[in-house]
């Protein structure tokens, strides 16, 4: 999870924006603003090998051709697959996609400084490698069954969902059992069943997120004119200038430390209308884990949610 770069604003017209379920981008890649041909032990803790495993991420869709310009380089214990663009730049860049890795470095710039770059940044490469096969893995897992006895997160918990055929619309959600009962007409279908589901998700977003917006607001010292839900793929929440809040309903399925500090964020853009280091010292100051629960949110996929 990342904060998009901001321009410098209209401050008549700001949106300030928190992506989720967004791959690494460039931006968010370390660099090396000067190859280090210094050699750095491997990292703790990596089992030793008689043979070096290969390190590398199956392609996102289905078998390809060898792609021009992949090389294998020794990483401690391991053997890292890495794609190398040249470019006109003048650092090594370094980017983890779903093919894995690729560095992007200047013509000039041998490739035993560019392997070395890349020893010195093995914890980073091996962390994010690792990050995106859980993701691949997690994509593989099969969704949820739309049926009686089907699980659905809730506020960082399962939930069961119980369906009840009769003609009387309603759902109904028991806290001690930990049930959501649907009651659906016999010749109901799936969409229906998610419609009320979805619908009652909403309703308690819309609830929780009434009741920590002012805790926060009040914490900050800021006023906020409205808020409301919002059902995008790309954020998790939104704040305008005018203290309009927009707050995306599918965090009702994480739990309310997640929930708070994407409150936090938002309201503190009525303080820092950026991300600067003031603006993040704001949100530390209302919400000390913040780092954590942006990890948590950053990491999540579509795949790990309901698709209604």
């Amino acid at each position: 999870m990342k904060l998009l770069r901001q321009t410098p604003p209209d401050p008549q017209q700001l949106a300030l924006q928190l992506d989720f379920f967004s791959p690494d981008t460039p931006s968010s890649q370390p660099r090396v603003d000067r190859p280090a041909p210094q050699h750095v032990p491997p990292t703790g803790n990596i089992p030793s090998r008689e043979t070096p495993e290969l390190i590398s991420l199956p392609p996102a869709s289905g078998p390809k051709a060898a792609t021009p310009g992949r090389r294998r380089v020794q990483v401690g214990d391991y053997l890292l697959e890495y794609r190398l663009q040249r470019s006109k730049r003048r650092t090594i860049g370094f980017l983890i996609d779903e093919d894995g890795l690729r560095i992007t470095a200047p013509r000039w710039v041998p490739i035993a400084e560019i392997e070395s770059a890349i020893r010195e940044k093995q914890r980073w490469v091996l962390t994010k490698l690792s990050e995106r096969r859980e993701r691949s893995a997690r994509r593989l897992q099969p969704q949820m069954q739309w049926c009686d006895g089907a699980t659905l997160p809730y506020l960082g918990n399962d939930i069961t969902l119980r369906i009840l055929a009769t003609q009387a619309a309603g759902v109904a959600y028991d806290a001690d059992a930990r049930e959501l009962t649907v009651c659906l007409p016999p010749d109901a279908g799936e969409q229906q069943l998610k419609d009320r589901v979805q619908g009652w998700l909403q309703a308690e977003a819309k609830r929780i997120f009434a009741e920590r917006l002012p805790v926060y607001a009040e914490k900050l010292g800021v006023t906020y004119q409205s808020f409301a839900l919002s059902s995008a793929t790309t954020q998790w929440g939104s704040c305008t200038a005018e203290g309009r809040i927009r707050l995306n309903w599918r965090l009702i399925h994480f739990g309310l430390p997640m929930i708070d500090y994407v409150v936090a964020h938002e309201l503190s853009h009525l303080r820092e209308m950026n991300h600067s280091p003031r603006f993040w010292a704001t949100v530390q100051s209302v919400f000390p884990e913040f780092q954590a629960a942006k990890r948590v949110l950053r990491d999540s996929g579509p795949e790990s949610l309901p698709i209604f």
